[in-house]
This record gives C-alpha cells, structure tokens and sequence, in this order.
C-alpha cells in the first residue's frame, strides 16, 4: 500500500527567470516566469496545475523534469535537493521523473516502431539484453491496454487515444516514482480523453506514481486530482485540496475559471464572475496584485500592494489564497 505521507517532491519557492532582448542596443529585461512555487507532492497522489496559457504551467514542468536549473529556489525529489546533485546524480534523478506531452501525434517519432520507442529508456538506463527489453515492453503494452503485436507498429497505425497509451507507456518504462502530465487529453476526443484518465488513475493505483498533471480544463482537474495549484503570472494565486476548492474557490482568478468550465448547476455558475480582458504581459506586469486590472472585487490596495500566499481567517478552509479580500469574496459567493 502507498505510503501518502511520504513527499516524493518537494518545491520550495521554486523560481525562474529569463533574460530577453528587447530590442538592438536595449538592455535585456526579465521575464518572471516562475515565482516563488512551494508545494508537496506524496507518492500516490496527484497535484494538477491550472490556469492560462502563460501563466508558468510549462515552465514549471520543465523544473520539474530537470530540463532546466531554476534561477531560484530548490527542488528535493526524495529529500535530495537537484540543484546540489552532480551530473551522476542528476541522471539518476532523470529516471524518476518522466513526462507524458500534450500532442500524441508529435511526441512518437514515426520513424520508429512502437516496440523500439519503449525499449529506448530500457537500452540507455539499463543492462537489460534486447530479448528483456523486447519482453518489459510488451508487458507495459498489455498492461495500458494495447496488444503485444503492438510491438511491431508504427505510430501512424495507432488513433490519437492508442498514440497517447503509447506515450504513457513509455514515460512509466522506467518506474518513475513522479509523472508529468501536461495537458495529456486536450487533444484527444472527449470519449477518449476519459479512457485515458481512467488508464492513468488505475496505473496510480497499481503502481504508487505521483502525478504532475498540467491542464487548463477544470472539468478534468476535478476528476483526478488530489490537490490543485492555480497560478496566474507565474505566481501560485490559490493551493487547496479539490474538493474544497471546487467547492469554495477564494480566488477571483479561481471563480473565473470555474465560471468557464461548463458545470450541471446553472444556479452557482451564474453566481460565478466572467474573466475578461487578456492576460498582462510577464515583462511588464502591474503593480500590486497582477491579477487586480481583471479583478472585480478590486480596491485601490490591490494596485499597490502584493498580496501574500496565506491561509484564510475564516477557518473555512486548509487551502491558501494570495488576496487581501479573499474572505469577504469566499462569504459572497
């Protein structure tokens, strides 16, 4: 049985920066991408991330996934901050952490068969001979709902949700103990996006993986996470378990998104504020809180001063929200 009080991940004011050109002989300027990210991740369980496009779902999963060093911050996978580790150890730590991409069609190279794309992490990590790589990947192929003839295909004879099987298959080769989902489904057919759901929380059950699980569809979040991180800007706006944030969301940010995900109860959507205009630019982004020029609980405070990640006063909920209303919002609502 998963040990859940066991963190498999931890972020610690996770940040990152980037420096751009903002024109010829202009000084670079800074994009936040990333902003002080804490969080915890069990073995088990799951943590979805959501909100805009830009607001540092990616960036975070690039952290994640070792394929950047943060500007700032740390990252322990079971208790070992990465950013101390060596090259020796970051490989290692390579290994367990593997990603599931958004496009199924783009993340298999069709020049390759099946089998060989799941034997490939097998063949750089392990000593295995060919013949057992050859027979883990057609257990993996069964075991995601595929044949083992499978083996021998290429990924243009597979449908979106096969491809995607495929991809989930590869990324859990090597027993990783944490998964990266970024957006897994969104490309896929409805009726398909919930096979693929469910295959991934029966392999969480089986196997004990914590996921990752990036997404801008709340209605997908609320199926399958555990814990939700809603970020705006680069920043964390709202952390609680989901079912008291789809239940009390403090945020405005967290109100608009739910407003936009079609729900059964037209009486609390309607309740449930519209999000207008566009998200501001990461390079120059306003002051106060970011979220105030979208805002429609917005006071003069909010354009001067930033709002910290806190728990509410109200006793109502374990979650966190950085606003300074979020009280009075919560009690509207």
């Amino acid at each position: 049985m998963t040990d859940v009080s066991v963190a498999v991940l931890e972020a610690d004011a996770l940040t990152k920066h980037y420096p751009v050109s903002t024109g010829f002989l202009k000084p670079k300027a800074t994009v936040q991408a990333l902003e002080a990210v804490s969080f915890s991740l069990a073995a088990g369980r799951t943590l979805a991330v959501v909100g805009e496009s830009g607001c540092g779902k990616s960036t975070l999963a690039r952290q994640v996934t070792m394929l950047e060093r943060p500007t700032g911050g740390r990252l322990r996978l079971a208790g070992r901050d990465v950013a101390e580790a060596d090259a020796v150890e970051r490989k290692a730590f390579r290994r367990t952490v593997q990603m599931v991409f958004q496009n199924p069609f783009a993340s298999l190279n069709p020049r390759k068969k099946i089998g060989q794309a799941l034997e490939e992490p097998l063949a750089i990590n392990t000593t295995l001979t060919a013949a057992e790589r050859a027979e883990r990947a057609r257990a993996m192929l069964a075991r995601v709902g595929l044949r083992p003839e499978h083996h021998a295909r290429y990924p243009h004879m597979f449908s979106g949700g096969q491809r995607q099987r495929v991809a989930i298959a590869r990324a859990l080769m090597l027993e990783p103990r944490v998964v990266v989902a970024d957006e897994p489904v969104s490309a896929l057919d409805v009726s398909i996006q919930a096979q693929v759901l469910n295959l991934l929380m029966d392999l969480q059950e089986e196997t004990g993986v914590a996921y990752v699980f990036i997404s801008h569809n709340l209605a997908v979040v609320e199926l399958i996470a555990d814990e939700v991180l809603v970020m705006y800007l680069g920043k964390v706006v709202e952390q609680a378990p989901k079912r008291e944030l789809f239940a009390l969301p403090r945020h405005p940010y967290t109100q608009a998104l739910l407003a936009s995900t079609p729900r059964i109860d037209t009486n609390a959507r309607a309740k449930r504020q519209v999000l207008g205009g566009e998200l501001p630019s990461p390079l120059n982004p306003p002051s106060g809180c970011a979220f105030h020029k979208r805002c429609p609980h917005a006071q003069a405070r909010c354009t001067v001063e930033v709002p910290l990640l806190r728990r509410a006063e109200d006793g109502r909920s374990s979650g966190l929200v950085a606003c300074h209303f979020a009280e009075a919002i919560a009690a509207a609502a």
